[in-house]
């Protein structure tokens, strides 16, 4: 997703309040916001996969290997 394409979802959500968007631009404009969508959730979950919560008694969980489906470390891939 690039800044142009941001720049564009703008445009367009400005004409769709202002009532002035074709149904051209409707589509245009929710298959941007769809693919918007995607790459913030595809960061966040490679964020994800790469954090660890360390507790206060000292025990951690690497949330990649608790929930992304991340291998742990030291394990051999099949």
């Amino acid at each position: 997703m690039t800044q142009k394409d941001i720049d564009r979802i703008n445009e367009l959500y400005r004409k769709r309040k202002a009532g002035t968007i074709t149904p051209e631009e409707l589509a245009e404009h929710d298959a941007l916001r769809r693919a918007y969508i995607e790459a913030i959730r595809t960061n966040l979950r490679g964020t994800l996969n790469n954090t660890t919560v360390v507790y206060p008694d000292g025990t951690s969980v690497d949330l990649g290997v608790k929930y992304g489906g991340k291998k742990p470390e030291g394990e051999l891939p099949n």
